[in-house]
C-alpha cells in the first residue's frame, strides 16, 4: 500500500513538474517570439543603433537621422544644408528588408536557446544604402555657395599721380572638386556632420591696363611738360596696349601716331634690316664692333657703316624698304648720318602728313611710337616662338637665334637713364635710346624704346617727346623713368 502511494505521489509530482516546465517554455516561448517582432540587442541599421526597436520605430529614427541638415563651414560661415537639397536619398525600404531578414530569418530555436540563457545575439550592422545626386551638389555649391561666400581678389591700386600702387589682397575660391566627396562623407554619418570645405587661394589681380593709362597721363600732367608726348606700350603676354599722345597736356582724341624725329632709335630698324640682309650668316668680328658701336655707343659712322653694308649708295632706303614691308608705314630713313650726306628720297607718311599736330619731324628720319612697338614686338615674339611678322616676311633669312641676337646686342645699350633708370637694377633692357642735340646746342627731340623684361610680365615702351623750345634733360629723363618705374610697377605691383 505504501508503494502504492509513493508512486502516485512521484507521478503527481512528475506531471506537476512537466506541467510546469510547459507552463514556463510556454511563457519563454511567448516572450522570445515577442522579442523577436523587435531587432535583437546591438543591430545598427546605416550606423544608427535601432536595438529592441520595431521596424517602424527604426525607420523614424534612422531617418530622423540622415534628414538633419549638415553643416558646411567656409569662408568664415556656418551654413546648414539640407541633404534632400543636394539630392541625398535613403533607400530605406532595402535597409529594412536586410534587417528583417537578420531578425526572423535565423535558426528560431537556436535563437530561443540563446534566450533562455539570455546570451545576447551576435550584433549585426546593416549598411547604409543611399544614393546622392553629385550633378546636384555640384549645381548647388556653384550656384549657392560660390557666389554667395567666395571672396575675389582686389588689385593693387595706382597711386594717382605717382609711380606706386597700393597693396591688393588676395581672394579664395571654393574648391568644388575636392568639396564634393567631402560633402558626401558628411551625408552618409550618422555622426560627424560637419565638414569644413577647401578652398583656393587666388592672388591679387593685376590692375587694369587702363589703370595704367590713366596713371600715366597723372604722371605726365604733374611733370609739368607741355611740349608734344606720345607713349605705346604693348602687353607682351595678352596683346592689350596703351597708345597716347598728348599735346600740352591736351589728348589728341583723332589719332595718336604723330610723326616724331626717330633720332638714334633709327638705329633699331637698321640693326634689324642688317640681319634681313644676310639672314643666318655669321656675324664677322669687324661687323660686330660695328653693330656694337652703333647700339652702345650710338656711333653715327658706325651705323652709316651698317647701312653701307646693305647698299653702299641706298643703304637708307634699304632699311626703308624693309620696314614697309613689315608694315610700319611711318617709319624711314632717307639718307646716312654723315654731316652733308645727300637726302635720297623725300618721304610722305600718314603721320607726317596730318595738319593738327607737328613736331617739325628730321626730313632724314621719322618714326612713331607704335611703328617702333610693334618691330620690337616682332623681334621679341620671334626670339621667343621663332614666329611672329618678322619670321612670316622674311622667312629665308630671319629665325629664333638671329632675333635672340639682335635682343643681345640691344641689351649691350645700358646708359642707366630713360628706361632703365625706371626699372630696378638687373632688370633686362633691350632697348635704344636717343635725343638730338640742335646747332643752337638745344635739345627738343628725347626717345626711347624697349623690351623690358620683368619676372611679373614683359613689356614694350616707347616713348617720343618733342618740345618746339627746349627739353631739359635731367626733367625729361624722370619723366621717362617715372613712365618706365609706373609701368614696371604695373606687372610686379604685389611684390612691392
Amino acid at each position: 500500500m505504501r508503494n502504492r502511494n509513493a508512486n502516485i505521489i512521484l507521478r503527481g509530482t512528475a506531471i506537476f513538474l512537466l506541467i510546469i516546465a510547459i507552463v514556463l517554455t510556454i511563457v519563454s516561448l511567448i516572450g522570445y517570439s515577442r522579442e523577436r517582432n523587435n531587432y535583437p540587442a546591438g543591430m545598427t541599421i546605416a550606423g544608427v543603433p535601432v536595438g529592441g526597436l520595431d521596424p517602424q520605430t527604426a525607420s523614424q529614427r534612422v531617418l530622423q537621422i540622415y534628414n538633419t541638415p549638415i553643416e558646411i563651414q567656409y569662408a568664415g560661415s556656418a551654413i546648414q544644408i539640407d541633404p534632400t537639397l543636394v539630392g541625398f536619398q535613403l533607400d530605406m525600404d532595402s535597409m529594412l528588408a536586410a534587417a528583417d531578414l537578420t531578425r526572423t530569418g535565423g535558426a528560431f530555436w537556436g535563437g530561443f536557446w540563446d534566450y533562455l540563457w539570455n546570451r545576447d545575439p551576435t550584433p549585426v550592422a546593416v549598411p547604409l544604402r543611399a544614393t546622392i545626386s553629385e550633378e546636384r551638389l555640384r549645381a548647388y555649391l556653384q550656384t549657392e555657395i560660390a557666389p554667395r561666400y567666395d571672396q575675389p581678389p582686389t588689385p593693387p591700386q595706382p597711386i594717382p599721380g605717382s609711380t606706386g600702387y597700393t597693396p591688393g589682397t588676395p581672394g579664395q575660391t571654393l574648391d568644388i572638386d575636392r568639396a564634393v566627396p567631402l560633402i558626401e562623407d558628411a551625408l552618409r554619418s550618422p555622426t560627424n556632420r560637419t565638414v569644413a570645405l577647401a578652398f583656393t587661394q587666388n592672388a591679387a589681380a593685376r590692375p587694369t591696363i587702363q589703370n595704367l593709362e590713366t596713371q600715366m597721363k597723372q604722371i605726365i600732367a604733374k611733370s609739368g611738360y607741355d611740349g608734344v608726348i606720345g607713349i605705346y606700350m604693348l602687353d607682351l603676354q595678352n596683346g592689350q596696349e596703351i597708345h597716347f599722345a598728348l599735346n600740352q597736356g591736351q589728348e589728341l582724341s583723332v589719332d595718336p601716331d604723330v610723326a616724331f624725329t626717330a633720332s638714334s632709335t633709327i638705329k633699331i630698324p637698321i640693326l634689324v634690316s642688317y640681319f634681313i640682309q644676310h639672314g643666318t650668316d655669321p656675324v664677322d668680328s669687324t661687323v660686330n664692333d660695328k653693330i656694337v658701336n652703333m647700339i652702345h655707343k650710338s656711333d653715327n659712322v658706325a651705323s652709316d657703316a651698317i647701312m653701307a653694308e646693305l647698299d653702299v649708295d641706298r643703304g637708307p632706303l634699304i632699311v626703308t624698304e624693309y620696314m614697309k614691308k613689315l608694315g610700319l608705314d611711318n617709319t624711314f630713313l632717307a639718307g646716312f648720318f654723315a654731316p652733308g650726306s645727300p637726302l635720297l628720297q623725300r618721304f610722305t607718311t600718314p603721320a607726317n602728313s596730318r595738319a593738327d599736330i607737328n613736331t617739325d619731324p628730321d626730313s632724314y628720319n621719322q618714326t612713331t611710337p607704335s611703328d617702333m612697338g610693334m618691330i620690337l614686338e616682332d623681334i621679341y615674339q620671334c626670339a621667343q616662338t621663332g614666329g611672329g611678322a618678322l619670321v612670316a616676311a622674311f622667312p629665308d633669312k630671319i629665325d629664333q637665334d638671329v632675333c635672340k641676337q639682335i635682343i643681345n646686342y640691344l641689351v649691350a645699350d645700358k646708359i642707366g637713364v630713360l628706361i632703365e633708370a625706371g626699372v630696378p637694377e638687373g632688370t633686362q633692357v633691350a632697348h635704344k635710346h636717343g635725343w638730338v642735340t640742335d646747332t643752337d646746342g638745344v635739345i627738343r627731340n628725347f626717345s626711347d624704346a624697349g623690351i623690358v623684361y620683368t619676372p611679373g610680365g614683359n613689356f614694350v615702351l616707347a616713348i617720343y617727346a618733342h618740345h618746339p623750345v627746349q627739353i631739359v634733360f635731367d626733367e625729361a629723363n624722370a619723366l621717362f623713368a617715372n613712365l618706365a618705374q609706373a609701368s614696371y610697377n604695373f606687372y610686379n605691383s604685389s611684390s612691392q
